[in-house]
C-alpha cells in the first residue's frame, strides 16, 4: 500500500491562500497520476483536482477552477495543491491519493473563516 502524507493545512481567512503538499515514498511516483479530494463531516469525499504522471494533464472540479492549481515535483515525490481566493465552503479535510484512489493518508485540515 502506498504511503502518502498530506501537510500544509491550517486556518485562513476568506480570500487567503494555502499550499498543500502530498509526499509519498513510492519509488515509482513519477509513473502515477494523483488526485486531491476533500471531505466534510457527513458528506461524501469529493474530487478536487487531478494530475497525470507527466504533469501536462490536469483536471479540476468546477467549484475550484481558476482558484486552485495542482502541480507535482517528480524529483521530490510530491504533489502540491495551491489554493487561492479561498472561501468558507472550501473548509474540509483534504486528502491526496494515487490512482486508483484506494490508498489514503490522514489528510490535512483546511478551515476558511468568513
Amino acid at each position: 500500500q502506498v504511503q502518502v502524507e498530506e501537510s500544509g493545512g491550517g486556518l485562513v481567512r476568506a480570500g487567503g491562500s494555502l499550499r498543500l503538499s502530498c509526499a509519498t515514498s513510492r519509488r515509482t511516483f513519477s509513473r502515477y497520476c494523483y488526485g486531491w479530494f476533500r471531505q466534510v463531516p457527513g458528506k461524501e469525499r469529493e474530487f478536487v483536482a487531478h494530475i497525470c504522471s507527466s504533469g501536462d494533464s490536469t483536471d479540476y472540479a468546477d467549484s475550484v477552477k481558476g482558484r486552485f492549481t495542482i502541480s507535482r515535483d517528480n524529483a521530490k515525490n510530491t504533489v502540491y495543491l495551491q489554493m487561492n481566493s479561498l472561501k468558507p465552503e472550501d473548509t474540509a479535510v483534504y486528502y491526496c491519493a494515487p490512482e486508483p484512489y484506494d490508498s489514503w493518508g490522514q489528510g490535512t485540515r483546511v478551515t476558511v473563516s468568513s
